[in-house]
Parts: structure tokens; C-alpha cells; sequence
């Protein structure tokens, strides 16, 4: 540990945890040009630098998974999770362990991270049902 690590701030340390999950699935499966192109977008809104990019990119199992505090910002990282590997719309099956192992680290309950992890291959597959797609259009109207 370095030791201007030590002065990190809390946002600062989980942003990189958040990244370094991101960064892990995108690299499970290899990444292709579209993940990177996606991983520089999330670099940049979760404000990683440039040294901390290059570290992340890597060895992103070297940084703990460290749970969002908020339902809110577990359903965020959990979404984020899925725009990656999505990117190339398509799931490989190593990318799908990852989405589990990380929807419980995440803090989710193993019934729960399962079933979040399978509804969310079917948002982000098109696979929904015409009841589910309509009551996702209209649910925030």
C-alpha cells in the first residue's frame, strides 16, 4: 500500500473497486474494441486517472469489491455491470459467473443476486415479454 493510498478518500477507493469489477468482466472474455471504447466512458464518469487506469487494467483483482452503501447505488453498479458486458451484445459464460459473483459481493442475497442477474440478461437480451416491456416503458410516467 502506497502511502498516499492511506489518505484516499472513500468515494475515491470505491470508485476504483467499481471500475476494477467492471474492468475484470470486460477482460473475462477478452476485451474487444467496443468494451474499450466503453471502459474509457466509465474511466472518465467515475474519475480514475490515467496511473490508476493503467494499474487497474493490469491486475483489477487486486482491488476488493467494496459495496455501495445505498440500494440506489447497488442497483447503479449492478446496471453498470451489465452495460459492459452487453457492449458487444452478446454474454460469454465466463462473463456470466463474474455477474453473479459480483451481484453478491455486491450485497445482494444469493436468491436475489440470482434473480436479478437472470432478469437482467432478459432486459439486456430483448427477451422480455410484451407485459414486461410495456410496464418498463410506462413505469416512470
Amino acid at each position: 500500500m502506497s502511502f498516499s493510498s492511506l489518505f484516499e478518500s472513500g468515494e475515491s477507493s470505491k470508485n476504483k473497486s467499481h471500475f476494477a469489477t467492471i474492468v475484470a468482466l470486460a477482460q473475462s472474455s477478452g476485451i474487444k474494441e467496443e468494451e474499450t471504447v466503453q471502459l474509457l466512458r466509465f474511466k472518465q464518469v467515475l474519475d480514475i486517472s490515467d496511473s490508476d487506469y493503467v494499474e487497474i487494467m493490469k491486475d483489477p483483482h487486486s482491488y476488493p469489491v467494496t459495496p455501495p452503501n445505498t440500494s440506489e447505488e447497488r442497483m447503479q453498479w449492478l446496471h453498470d455491470l451489465f452495460k459492459i458486458v452487453f457492449v458487444d451484445h452478446q454474454m460469454d459464460e465466463p462473463e456470466h459467473k463474474l455477474l453473479r459473483k459480483y451481484a453478491t459481493a455486491l450485497g445482494y442475497n444469493d436468491a436475489d443476486a440470482e434473480y436479478l442477474v437472470k432478469r437482467s440478461i432478459e432486459i439486456f437480451n430483448g427477451t422480455l415479454n410484451l407485459e414486461d416491456y410495456r410496464y418498463l416503458l410506462n413505469k416512470n410516467r
